[in-house]
């Protein structure tokens, strides 16, 4: 029998998922012209081989038109799409006074507005940590014009999903490419929900990074966007050409469980953080994903939130969780 609290918690959830109305249900699309390829059948052969073949894959120029202006870094994305707005990006630098050389990569959910996680990175401030907030692929200033919501990132359009997830953590490794030149020496990364997607695939792939918090776990993109309560309008337009099965083998190369072997012997400090009451990242997805670690031998601290996904944004379960985090941060930076 579900208990008053877990019944009052998923009313709240529900509540403030179906507070924005500005969801569209878009037509479902391959996206075979974002990935270079010809047919619909080649999608599962080119996530594996792209899996397979990561390092090339999330390889990238060096940046050289890095921007500071005031507290605003802005620079030309190594990955280009076909949206101009979408091809510079911009994230926000809060320099700690303290000395010390640590500072902390923040990248935040889907769909967060402009002021997400600011105010998580001036609590990093108080602990004596810079922050940089990434603005991630479509999101903030990068959002073309016929959008409200950052829908390109994550959609029913196959191809381009992949590309922008791979276009946001290619962004992250070069924000932490200005983070060393800015004199870093111990860089962390944090990230929200698609955030923490992102900030586990760069910190795969990038050994710079000495401690993580991923906050909001699951093993498969696709698992989150077939299941989850937020992403119930692009389910709509999946559902009468893909299975689940077929989801986690087309977007393997971008969901965490593709890379958890990379992190095996790193010395790397970990922080998993997961929801009880998340009907985004189901619990079963983020019980996988610390099994996941578990099993590797991967050392971690796991932390689970009392609430659900929505709700772990309100107080006081983000307070509980921002101080989670910082202390962690500070602790191992």
């Amino acid at each position: 029998m579900t208990s008053l609290y877990s019944q009052w918690m998923n009313r709240w959830e529900s509540q403030l998922a179906n507070r924005d109305s500005n969801r569209v249900v878009r037509p479902f699309e391959w996206g075979l012209e974002w990935l270079e390829l010809q047919e619909s059948t080649e999608l599962e052969g080119y996530s594996k081989k792209s899996a397979r073949d990561s390092e090339q894959f999330f390889s990238y120029d060096t940046v050289g038109d890095y921007r500071l202006d005031g507290n605003t870094l802005s620079f030309t994305s190594p990955v280009e799409s076909p949206y101009a707005e979408n091809n510079t990006v911009y994230a926000e630098y809060f320099p700690s006074p303290k000395p010390g050389g640590r500072a902390v990569l923040v990248i935040p959910q889907w769909n967060s507005d402009p002021q997400g996680h600011i105010g998580l990175c001036k609590l990093l401030n108080r602990f004596g940590l810079s922050a940089l907030r990434l603005s991630k692929a479509y999101h903030h200033k990068r959002m073309p014009p016929e959008l409200r919501r950052a829908d390109y990132h994550v959609s029913s359009n196959l191809g381009r999903t992949i590309h922008a997830t791979r276009q946001s953590v290619i962004d992250a490794r070069a924000c932490l490419d200005w983070m060393e030149q800015k004199g870093y020496r111990r860089l962390g990364i944090l990230g929200t929900s698609l955030g923490s997607c992102v900030a586990l695939l760069t910190t795969a792939h990038d050994h710079r990074l000495q401690a993580g918090v991923f906050n909001h776990v699951s093993m498969n993109f696709s698992d989150v966007v077939w299941t989850g309560l937020s992403c119930r309008h692009i389910r709509q337009s999946l559902d009468p050409h893909v299975t689940q099965e077929q989801m986690r083998r087309i977007w393997h190369v971008i969901s965490p469980a593709a890379y958890l072997d990379r992190l095996i012997g790193r010395d790397l400090k970990s922080l998993l953080i997961w929801a009880n009451h998340d009907t985004t990242f189901l619990p079963e997805f983020s019980l996988e994903a610390l099994e996941g670690f578990r099993k590797r031998g991967i050392p971690h601290q796991e932390i689970c939130l009392p609430c659900g996904h929505y709700t772990s944004g309100k107080f006081p379960f983000n307070l509980w969780d921002g101080l989670v985090m910082c202390r962690f941060l500070r602790r191992m930076l």
